[in-house]
């Protein structure tokens, strides 16, 4: 443990985190053909690739990747959550960071339902993060125009 007089010297390091999704982390310059550093949520790419993965120990199963490159120009392989894709060669996706845990290598994820990636069909539940549309019957429109007694009042009628 250090002494004050030796905290007041040197003081204490902070400890930097280490950065897992670096590919969202810098842009490219077309223009002066440099990779500038930024900060990005997401970014597009194009698919290169359409592939099934094999997890790690103990689990088993047959898990859809895509190796996509990225607008920075980096190419990343990113997993397709949900049930069925329509995923092809050239198709033009939405890349955010986060790691597949028993896929080694995958540590981004596509959107759904954004760009050319279509939304989980027939999924009820945790719609918003597999891009699915509300299915089913939808609640009845509200009536555009005044209330019918303010209506009664002023002398319009509907029957047009």
């Amino acid at each position: 443990m250090p002494t004050i007089s030796q905290l007041v010297r040197k003081g204490r390091k902070k400890v930097s985190k280490k950065i897992k999704a670096t590919a969202l982390r810098r842009s490219f310059n077309a223009k002066s053909r440099r990779y500038i550093q930024t900060f990005n949520p997401y970014k597009r790419g194009v698919v290169t690739l359409v592939k099934t993965m094999t997890p790690k120990k103990p689990n088993s199963a047959l898990r859809k990747v895509a190796r996509v490159r990225l607008s920075n120009r980096t190419e990343v392989t990113a997993y397709i959550p949900g049930v069925g894709h329509n995923l092809a060669e050239h198709g033009i996706v939405l890349v955010r960071g986060g790691r597949v845990k028993d896929l080694p290598g995958v540590k981004y994820h596509i959107i759904r339902g954004k760009l050319d990636l279509e939304g989980v069909m027939g999924r009820k539940r945790g719609r918003s993060k597999y891009g699915a549309k509300r299915s089913g019957t939808m609640a009845p429109r509200p009536q555009t125009g005044p209330a019918p007694e303010v209506a009664q009042v002023r002398g319009i009628t509907n029957e047009e």
